[in-house]
């Protein structure tokens, strides 16, 4: 079955050229096209794909309210958010909002058939150049506060629970794939979010980045 792809963004030429290049992917069909936000969220509800591709400024609604919403209905679609900029408060908004993928415009050509993939198969995927902006100003971040990575402060479990976590897994996944009780799972990712100050799954995911944890 091919990965089924919904393109929304207010800009034609951009949606004919993403068009192009998905359609010369054995695996992915392109199911639909929005120009704005709200005839996304009316052919998400119809069409039902398996991921969403949303430009983060798009008339109507925006790309991150458009996306909070389709992730409020529960359809399961993964979302890939499409934006100018690189910041950690528009990457942790969109996180927030559901999305798994992150893309800058200027690079969305060369990056979009693997964050497709990767979003696909409920794992998380950022623009390599955000990817390191993160890295960098988390580090930068650090050594301004005098701060020794908390990361340290986390067991060897902890550790495995914090990549599986982020690299998309529920609790009941990851305690088969560990061989321990949802209950024990559920404990370990609540102490590695206390000692690493995380308040959200979208947080944790920015924090595996910037550790290079996950891509």
């Amino acid at each position: 079955m091919p990965i089924r792809i919904l393109l929304a963004d207010d800009h034609a030429i951009l949606r004919r050229g993403l068009k192009a290049l998905l359609e010369r992917e054995a695996d992915m069909e392109v199911v639909g096209e929005a120009a704005d936000g709200r005839e996304t969220l009316k052919q998400v509800e119809e069409l039902r794909p398996d991921v969403v591709v949303l430009d983060i400024t798009m008339p109507n609604l925006n790309g991150i309210e458009a996306a909070r919403q389709i992730q409020a209905k529960g359809w399961g679609t993964a979302i890939i958010i499409l934006s100018m900029h690189s910041d950690e408060g528009y990457v942790l908004r969109a996180l927030r909002s559901g999305a798994r993928g992150y893309l800058l415009k200027d690079t969305v050509e060369a990056e979009l058939i693997r964050a497709i993939q990767a979003v696909a198969g409920g794992k998380a995927y950022f623009s390599p150049e955000v990817s390191k902006l993160l890295v960098e100003d988390y580090v930068q971040g650090m050594q301004e506060k005098g701060i020794d990575d908390s990361y340290e402060l986390l067991t060897p479990r902890e550790r495995e629970v914090l990549q599986l976590l982020a690299e998309g897994k529920s609790s009941k996944d990851i305690a088969r794939l560990l061989e321990l009780s949802v209950y024990t799972v559920d404990t370990h990712k609540s102490n590695l979010m206390q000692k690493l100050s995380l308040h959200s799954m979208a947080e944790l995911i920015l924090y595996a980045v910037r550790k290079r944890i996950i891509a």
